[in-house]
């Protein structure tokens, strides 16, 4: 007996500094995530028990490792690794964005092409210490110490492995002893700068992880939803419009599109924005208050087209990735049901954000993505100047009325001076050079933005034919980390400036119009644009853009959850719109049912139409003494980045436009025989998303 609780106690020796060793990728986590060793020391005391539950996790997940590999130093730096990588991501993302890594960004990273231009924020002096203070502690404690056992027997493995598991399944799940709900812990999902703030970064990774796998709503059925549609009209069939007028309605969504001019510390050499300016004045005009700082442009669309509001989804989630599977009425589809052409204009690529399925879901006819593009770029991205010809032209492709909705990407993060090729405005006020080459080059990209709105009106102007165009950014540019032009130029205080969320999300608007004179002045949120529009077109929208309508002119903005005190927002009063959204977006989608016209396009297509061949000649149909044949492809709808292939291989190809290209074949694909010609487009990832039908020639000689 004496021999086995001897033996019992050197095991129990041997693994409590398990313990201490799981407590130094906690403080190192939190520092990463945070940004400041005080915060951290500040929360270690202030939250003692949010402190633990992190411990408990980090301790969970390393016993769990050392189960499944059997060593312990090896177990120990691949979960540390791991863990200190997710938080340094999360300060980073914490520093540009305003919001901290959350699990849904690991789910489909819509922006994670983004992240890699915040890697040069990773070598800082701060991080690096930090980085090195725990590479020298762990090595210590794992190497210059007795204190662990190097193996653990199999037996062992399977002991931690059990124990782990359920360590890891009673802070999941609160149970057996509901800790959590006695001190009132949990998610602040609606704001999870307070969330990680408060909880600490693993502990907030497991509450949000919870939250985002339970979406089950109490007090929803069938008949909250008909309670609520009852009071509303039916939507509209199709045909039934008797409207006289059916203007063109466009929607250009300005990547970053912001008023620097506000700023009263930073003096420009001239308006970098005229135009804008002038249509402000002119016409309706005002602010939409954005759900996004610095990114997530998305979830602005997301609002802006399905009348949903994101403040009723968790904070730093995008819906677009996560919540949208089956179709959803929207902006498009609400117009295509009376006679328009609705198309979506982005360049860049179709599954970013998942954008292919979701323009179909949505209802769109057309989807026109960069590989529909000329490649005329200005810096790093498509120029602005692209995006209105394609605008345009699909205008100009259809016979009736047309629904566009566009994006852009030319003032696309980042903002550091030499982005694009010459920069015509500079900057002056007490600011740090920093500072104002970030404003410098700010103004340049939304100088493009101002002539591509300029082009549009002048020619719909010309044009002479019914038209609107809503123009407006998504969200204001992340202009440094931890907002540093903003506070530099004075603009905003700091963090805790009073007017925080109006300053730094507030986003400028216009709509032109050329057949209403009205002038109005919005202050709305993104999800009330569209019913504005369809208001504003003379047309017929639905139960939900009715709903929205009545809504909006009693709330025309909705904020974050902790704001509504402030803005004397009742949340009672949003409870009908959240069930509607949630009906919609995870319920039954009871509202659907009286619907008499698919919401999904069952034409849906990339590109402008059809990629059609109608004739493939060679300057040879003979082989014999030549090195190459040049073929030139005639047809209809041929992309500029298509790519002709000869019997599925793919030929340097040329475009001249939309209805001819050529293709030189040389080397071994000069074999004669029959040649069948294609033209094919393929995106970033080498799928093919477009292809026309196929021609063959006879080719001989050898």
């Amino acid at each position: 007996m004496k021999n086995q609780l001897d033996r019992l106690l050197l095991l129990t020796k041997q693994r409590w500094p398990l313990v201490l060793l799981a407590f130094i990728p906690v403080v190192i986590m939190e520092i990463l995530s945070r940004g400041h060793y005080i915060e951290t020391l500040t929360w270690s005391y202030k939250h003692v028990l949010e402190l633990l539950f992190n411990e408990w996790i980090v301790l969970s997940l390393l016993l769990l490792f050392i189960a499944i590999i059997g060593r312990t130093r090896i177990a120990y730096w691949i979960i540390a690794a791991f863990l200190l990588i997710l938080a340094l991501i999360s300060g980073i993302k914490l520093k540009i964005l305003g919001v901290p890594l959350t699990p849904w960004d690991l789910v489909l990273a819509g922006e994670a092409s983004d992240m890699v231009k915040y890697i040069s924020n990773i070598f800082s002096f701060n991080i690096l210490f930090i980085l090195l203070l725990f590479v020298a502690i762990s090595y210590y404690l794992l190497y210059r110490t007795t204190l662990f056992m190097k193996k653990v027997a199999l037996k062992e493995r399977g002991i931690l492995a059990v124990i782990a598991l359920a360590m890891l399944a009673a802070v999941y799940t609160d149970a057996p002893l509901p800790i959590q709900k006695w001190r009132g812990i949990q998610a602040s999902v609606w704001n999870q700068v307070e969330n990680t703030a408060t909880n600490g970064y693993a502990f907030a990774t497991v509450l949000n992880t919870k939250s985002m796998l339970n979406d089950k709503r109490e007090g929803y059925d069938d008949k909250a939803v008909e309670a609520i549609v009852s009071q509303t009209p039916k939507p509209i069939k199709a045909g039934d419009s008797d409207t006289p007028i059916k203007p063109n309605v466009i929607v250009v969504l300005s990547e970053a599109f912001w008023d620097p001019t506000v700023i009263k510390g930073a003096t420009f050499s001239k308006d970098p924005i005229p135009f804008f300016h002038k249509l402000q004045q002119q016409g309706t005009s005002g602010t939409m208050l954005s759900p996004q700082y610095g990114g997530g442009t998305a979830n602005v669309e997301f609002e802006v087209l399905t009348g949903n509001s994101m403040r009723f989804l968790p904070q730093g989630s995008i819906a677009y990735n996560q919540f949208i599977t089956n179709e959803v009425d929207s902006l498009a589809s609400i117009y295509a049901r009376q006679g328009y052409t609705s198309t979506a204009i982005s360049p860049f690529y179709n599954w970013y954000f998942n954008s292919n399925r979701i323009y179909k879901d949505f209802g769109f006819s057309k989807y026109i993505p960069i590989e529909y593009f000329k490649p005329n770029y200005s810096g790093p991205y498509i120029a602005d100047h692209e995006v209105a010809a394609n605008i345009i032209h699909a205008t100009e492709l259809s016979e009736g009325p047309d629904f566009i909705f566009a994006n852009t990407m030319e003032n696309h993060f980042h903002f550091y001076p030499g982005k694009f090729p010459k920069n015509n405005f500079d900057v002056s006020g007490d600011m740090s050079a920093s500072s104002r080459g970030m404003l410098e080059t700010l103004a340049q990209g939304i100088n493009a933005s101002d002539n591509m709105l300029k082009e549009l009106v002048e020619y719909y102007e010309k044009k002479n034919e019914p038209t609107i165009i809503a123009f407006w950014g998504d969200h204001l540019p992340a202009l440094g980390d931890d907002y540093a032009t903003y506070m530099d130029t004075k603009y905003i205080s700091g963090k805790d400036d009073p007017d925080f969320l109006k300053k730094m999300y507030s986003v400028p608007l216009v709509i032109w119009n050329n057949f209403d004179e009205r002038k109005d002045t919005l202050n709305i949120s993104p999800s009330f644009l569209g019913p504005y529009l369809i208001e504003l077109s003379k047309q017929q929208g639905s139960y939900y853009t009715d709903f929205l309508s009545q809504l909006s002119k009693k709330i025309p903005v909705i904020p974050p959850k902790d704001h509504y005190e402030a803005m004397h927002i009742n949340e009672q009063d949003l409870k009908d719109y959240d069930t509607l959204q949630y009906d919609i977006m995870f319920g039954e989608r009871h509202a659907y049912k009286d619907y008499k016209v698919p919401i999904i396009n069952s034409k849906y297509m990339l590109g402008f139409g059809p990629i059609t061949l109608d004739k493939v000649e060679a300057d040879s149909l003979d082989l014999s003494g030549k090195s190459s044949v040049t073929l030139t492809v005639s047809g209809s709808n041929l992309p500029p980045l298509g790519i002709v292939t000869l019997n599925g291989k793919n030929v340097p190809t040329t475009w001249e436009n939309e209805h001819r290209v050529t293709a030189k074949v040389e080397g071994n694909l000069l074999k004669s025989g029959i040649w069948d010609i294609q033209v094919h487009v393929k995106d970033s990832k080498e799928t093919t998303v477009g292809k026309s039908n196929t021609l063959a020639i006879e080719i001989g000689g050898r």
